[in-house]
Order: C-alpha cells, then structure tokens, then sequence
C-alpha cells in the first residue's frame, strides 16, 4: 500500500470521527436542550439528563440553563401617588419552563435581561406611582416595635400604612409575572434590593421621620412621668405609713420606759427619800454647775444645803 491510499484511509477515518462525535451529545443535570434543522426548531425540548443522538452536521443543540436565575436591573427614578420621586433598585430571579417559546421568542439569556428590564421597570412603576411615599417605605404602622394604637392622641396624626413595603413587592411581582409567560419563562421572586430618595425630597423626609419619632418620644416621656409620679406616690406613702408604725411602736416604748422609771424612781424615794433628795441635787449640781458657769443662791435655797458645812473654814 502506497503513502497516498494511507493518507486517504486516515483522512477518511478522522471524518467519521468527526461525523460520529457529532451525532451524539451530552445532556447535564442542570440542562435542557432544543433542536434545531437549518435554524427551525425540531420536536419538543429535550430535558432527561444522559447521552443523546442527533442528525450529525444537520441538527444544532441550543443548551439552556434549567436553574434559577438572577436579574439585576438598574435603579430607576419613580414618582409616588404623593409626587415624591423615589430611586427604586430592584431585583429578581427567574428559570425557563418553557425553552421552545423561550428560544422563539428571544433566543438567548442576555436577550432576556432586556425584556425583564422593561417588564419589571414598568410593572414597579404602575404599583408605586399608584401608592403614596410611606406604603412603598415601611411595612407596617408598627414604631419602636409598638403598634399604633386608633385611640392614641399622640400618633393620631400619623399618616397610616394600609397595605406596606412587602405588599407592593408581591403586587410587583404578581403584575410582571403576568407579563412573563410570553417568553417562556417564570419569575420565582422579585425584591426590592434599594430604596433611596432624590435629593430635594431626602432632606423633607428625614425632617418627617424626626418628627414623628419626638411624637412618639414625648409619648414615652409623658407615660414615664405619669408612672414615675405614680410609684413616687405609692412609695411617699408607704415611707408615711412606716414611719408613722414606727413613731406609734416608739411611743409606746419610750411610755413603758417611763413609766418603769417612774416606778423605780417611787420605790427608790420611798426606801430613803433623803438619799433620793440627795442624788437629784447632785445630778442638777453635774448639769447646772459646769464649766465657767455661776450660780446665785441663797442660804434658805433647798438646793443650797448640800453645798453648807458646819466645819471652821
């Protein structure tokens, strides 16, 4: 056999190669496949995962992504029912449920980010240009994690929260989902990722927001002085109750105590009233004659007879 019949024979066995690596294809977990002659979709989308067969150099495999998968739009300015202008980013994650109309009627993944954009963008602009400020800010009419009460004087004036933040997220995503089937896609979840007010309308809110939460710190302040004042009475008498108690128990021992002495001091003067004569002067002596002090008396004071001496001085 020459060199140009060898040549031709391994020319020949790489094209069969090629043809027969090309007649089969694999199929991944996280995959689906459409089909396609000459740009035309064949048969239904192909989605069991494994080794699959197809017309070599003739058929075409467009692989599509069965997972879920994210968009991230660009933060887009919207006006409020109030006409505040708020910058609303928003995000959202989608799978292909259907990849023949999904292939049909955009063709690609980054063909998709397009359409979500404008569906999306303008599904948040209908639900937040119908709702005031506050609805698409706060959840609910809870402050400081207490409820606002309707018999609250102090939060009456409060602008009130009928439907909330997560809401209007779900309306959102409820409105664009509505939208979406056309593509052969489902959205899974949409949530707002950042909510930033325009400047002009940044400086108004913060002075609301102060606002609101001094109402609602006066509120506590008044609540604890009118507990405060409360307990301060409660405690001021019961202070009168004890001392009082404690006054009557005093009184009624300092009485016994006298009256003990008073006895004694009876018994005492009846036993010897002269030695009883004797120490009382003495003990108004210790009182009355002490330091620089000076006395005058006279010779018939009964006080005085104590201090005679009959002894020649």
């Amino acid at each position: 056999m020459n060199k140009g019949k060898i040549i031709s024979i391994l020319v020949i066995i790489v094209i069969a190669l090629i043809v027969v690596n090309s007649a089969f294809y694999r199929l991944n977990e996280y995959e689906q496949v459409i089909i396609t002659q000459f740009g035309e979709p064949i048969g239904e989308a192909v989605k069991k995962p494994g080794l699959r067969v197809k017309m070599p150099l003739i058929h075409k495999v467009h692989r599509f992504d069965k997972r879920i998968l994210t968009w991230d739009g660009a933060a887009n300015q919207i006006p409020t029912a109030d006409k505040r202008y708020i910058e609303l980013d928003a995000t959202a994650r989608w799978k292909i449920v259907d990849p023949l109309k999904f292939y049909q009627s955009v063709g690609t993944e980054v063909g998709i980010q397009t359409r979500l954009d404008d569906v999306i963008d303008s599904a948040s602009r209908d639900i937040v240009s119908s709702h005031n400020l506050i609805e698409v800010v706060r959840n609910s009419n809870m402050i400081f994690e207490r409820p606002v009460e309707e018999e609250d004087a102090t939060v009456e004036k409060l602008e009130k929260i009928s439907k909330g933040r997560e809401e209007l997220r779900l309306m959102i995503l409820e409105r664009a989902s509505e939208l979406v089937p056309q593509y052969g896609i489902e959205l899974v979840d949409v949530q707002i990722k950042r909510l930033n007010y325009i400047d002009r309308v940044r400086k108004k809110v913060y002075e609301r927001m102060i606002s609101e939460r001094q109402k609602i710190a006066a509120k506590y302040r008044s609540e604890g002085q009118g507990e405060k004042a409360k307990i301060t009475g409660m405690m001021n008498r019961e202070i009168k109750k004890i001392t009082s108690e404690a006054y009557r128990k005093a009184q009624e021992i300092k009485g016994e105590a006298d009256g003990q002495a008073t006895r004694i001091y009876a018994q005492s003067y009846n036993k010897d009233p002269e030695f009883y004569s004797f120490l009382k002067t003495m003990e108004i002596y210790g009182k009355t004659l002490t330091g620089n002090s000076k006395a005058i008396l006279t010779t018939e004071s009964e006080i005085y007879k104590y201090l005679k001496s009959n002894r020649p001085r």
